[in-house]
């Protein structure tokens, strides 16, 4: 095959990807700024510059929209606690290293980070951006149990501990009566649950 039959494929693939990118920006910039409920799926085309037709073969719902952005702010939210949760601190300071990234990042706009996190546990699981959504949830689930083995938890202990976290952290971010908190007071009613539930270990 010549290098003039794979360029075709490789042109389309690149428009693709710049197209996403432009969703994936136009998408943010109106959610932080209005807030999911009052931005429309034409409002988003528009800032992207295509129809809504090429929208909806991007992503179909205006949910689906939400979760592509919110999993791409969580992607970096994770690689910054994971370099940040190292060895040489304690149980309770590695395992909050790990995850305030994560809490910082959801409530950067809290009506959008409260719908993620129902869209995530009520959505429809079979959407490329939902499964990709569950996937970093559980990569958390994962390195915080990774956090605790290398501070002495046994396997079977880190993992329901992880799985514990995840729970405080959960009720902490969508609860109501958390909406107008501080993020700041939010991390430290997180670190005052989790104190009480996880093993006094590390450095």
């Amino acid at each position: 095959m010549s290098s003039s039959d794979t360029a075709p494929v490789g042109r389309r693939e690149r428009n693709k990807q710049e197209k996403l990118a432009r969703i994936t920006a136009a998408a943010s910039d109106l959610f932080d700024r209005m807030g999911v409920d009052e931005v429309t799926t034409q409002q988003i085309a528009d800032a992207a510059d295509i129809g809504t037709g090429t929208l909806f073969l991007y992503a179909r719902s205006k949910a689906e929209l939400l979760l592509l952005v919110q999993n791409a702010h969580y992607e970096d939210a994770i690689a910054t606690g994971l370099r940040a949760s190292t060895s040489d601190l304690t149980t309770i300071d590695a395992v909050m290293a790990l995850i305030e990234p994560v809490v910082v990042c959801n409530r950067r706009h809290v009506g959008n980070g409260r719908t993620y996190l129902k869209e995530l546990i009520f959505g429809d699981p079979t959407e490329p951006f939902h499964q990709r959504g569950l996937e970093l949830i559980q990569q958390v689930d994962l390195a915080c149990a990774d956090v605790l083995r290398r501070n002495g938890s046994s396997d079977d202990d880190a993992r329901v501990l992880a799985q514990t976290v995840s729970a405080v952290l959960f009720v902490h971010l969508a609860s109501p009566e958390r909406t107008d908190a501080p993020t700041d007071a939010v991390l430290d009613a997180i670190r005052r649950n989790l104190d009480l539930v996880l093993p006094v270990r590390g450095a």
